[in-house]
């Protein structure tokens, strides 16, 4: 973002308090226009940093924005000197942000740069595990991830010999293997660790558990103690059986482990007390994967939170539009790997839920309680 004059339209930087083209004092931050071009390069053959000693060459180079500053970037391969470029800040491994020029146009194999890879984490050519094949998302995330690029999806699936929706499709695609996997079974996911630990690059945590009701109207806790073998602790043991290894392989090159996405109701952040004690045991699965991130950030491997609204699945059926797609949601895994992001909100509801809890919480907090 940059300080625009609302009077003329000129670009301030740095920040100041009146513009320097017309005087006015009204400058309000925006967005700033990503476009620019570059303007000189150079190539980085034996850097200080280790990091990038590892990784060199490197390219860098100066980039003068439209709107006025010029910045120090991260090149992509396809940058040529003196053409436009398109200006994007990414997360490098350590978690800064740092900013990042592409070429304006597409151009042949343009998401395979190396530097670009190593901003991201684009499942092209890597070896994904999703954690449950029996939900629709995690199907539809085998599709997303297949069309992507992966060069195996691995699909967990708890208790193989009973039969589901989707069974022949999954056994019968090209790249796709099911394993034996319950993530509430800590010998189950700690014996697929020990078999496939040490290939999967990227793993998305697909493990869902939903049902309706808060804390009054249910009696007992054999529901909500389901909910956090499943969701809670299942996330634990995936972390404690996959993480160390994922870890360790975050710098092993073409071959390096990339990401950790979960899939969360967006409710995890506003409890939604038609379904509180799910919403619940959300929240506590947002809370581990913040400590999750930190864990995995020494080893380069990034953790992507995607929320999500009610989805269109048998749980939420009386639940009234609108509600998202799974096919969304394994859309916006792929999308979300793509850029390197953090943090993701799919749908109408998850989008608005984000705007009113910027704008004010305890407003939204009382219209969930309708």
């Amino acid at each position: 973002m940059l300080q625009r004059c609302e009077a003329c339209g000129a670009f301030a930087y740095p920040a100041r308090e009146a513009c320097p083209a017309c005087l006015s004092g009204s400058l309000a931050f925006v967005d700033a226009p990503r476009r620019g071009a570059l303007l000189a390069e150079t190539t980085a053959r034996v850097p200080s940093d280790v990091y990038f000693r590892e990784r060199a060459p490197w390219r860098i180079g100066l980039v003068k924005l439209d709107c006025g500053p010029t910045m120090v970037a991260h090149l992509h391969a396809d940058c040529v000197e003196g053409a436009p470029v398109v200006m994007s800040f990414q997360l490098d491994k350590s978690g800064q942000a740092v900013a990042f020029a592409r070429p304006e146009g597409e151009t042949p194999n343009m998401a395979d740069d190396r530097q670009w890879r190593e901003m991201t984490a684009d499942p092209k050519f890597r070896r994904v595990l999703v954690t449950n094949g029996r939900s629709l998302i995690g199907q539809e995330a085998v599709a997303a991830l297949k069309a992507a690029g992966a060069k195996t999806v691995f699909v967990g699936v708890a208790e193989p010999w009973r039969p589901f929706a989707g069974e022949q499709w999954l056994r019968g695609q090209q790249g796709v293997e099911v394993v034996t996997l319950d993530a509430s079974d800590e010998k189950s996911v700690t014996d697929l660790a020990a078999d496939i630990g040490g290939k999967v690059d990227i793993l998305v945590n697909t493990t869902e558990y939903v049902r309706a009701g808060g804390v009054l109207d249910r009696r007992g806790t054999s529901v909500a103690r389901d909910e956090i073998d499943q969701a809670y602790l299942g996330f634990i043991n995936l972390a404690q059986a996959f993480g160390p290894a994922m870890r360790m392989r975050g710098a092993d090159g073409v071959n390096s482990s990339a990401a950790w996405v979960n899939i969360l109701s967006v409710h995890a952040l506003a409890n939604w007390p038609a379904f509180g004690a799910y919403s619940a045991s959300q929240a506590a699965c947002l809370s581990l994967s913040h400590c999750l991130r930190a864990e995995l950030r020494p080893g380069g491997v990034k953790v992507l939170n995607l929320f999500t609204g009610p989805v269109d699945n048998e749980w939420f059926q009386t639940v009234p539009p609108p509600k998202v797609a799974p096919r969304a949601v394994a859309q916006a895994v792929v999308s979300g790997l793509r850029g390197g992001l953090e943090e993701m909100y799919v749908g109408d509801v998850a989008e608005e839920i984000r705007q009113r809890l910027a704008a004010n919480p305890k407003a939204l907090e009382r219209e969930l309680d309708k």
